[in-house]
């Protein structure tokens, strides 16, 4: 499977904004979904990392609850990438943020992917008080 490489992140102070950015050469945005998790400091596996935004294949964005009106998910067609745009950032927001694509459904509230899934290698943002 073609690698997806995360990058963009960054410390930061709260209120700040951070934009990610991942290469998704290979991966179709009319076939594959693709999205944003993050793993926050004490969680370790996999299962246990957190949705924050879908782009799926028809256009359709959705977003966790947690960062509804402060992050968008957004993709560059030409340039094969997809971003996640992050404002008013919080300390909460603190976590490794992987790029994720899937020809299967992607569901924010599971951290499992098909055959088909990839994850990316993941990139830290941290925000301070």
């Amino acid at each position: 499977a073609q690698e997806l490489v995360e990058s963009g992140g960054g410390s930061v102070q709260a209120g700040g904004s951070l934009r990610l950015s991942c290469g998704v050469s290979g991966y179709s945005h009319t076939i594959y979904n693709m999205a944003w998790f993050r793993q926050v400091p004490g969680k370790q596996r996999e299962e246990e990392r957190e949705g924050v935004a879908l782009s799926d294949k028809d256009g359709t964005t959705t977003y966790a609850e947690s960062v509804e009106g402060r992050f968008t998910i957004s993709k560059d067609v030409d340039n094969d990438m997809l971003y996640l745009e992050m404002n008013s950032l919080k300390p909460a927001d603190t976590a490794t943020y992987y790029c994720v694509v899937d020809r299967r459904p992607i569901w924010l509230e599971i951290a499992t992917l098909s055959p088909s899934g990839v994850w990316g290698q993941g990139t830290q943002v941290t925000v301070s008080s």
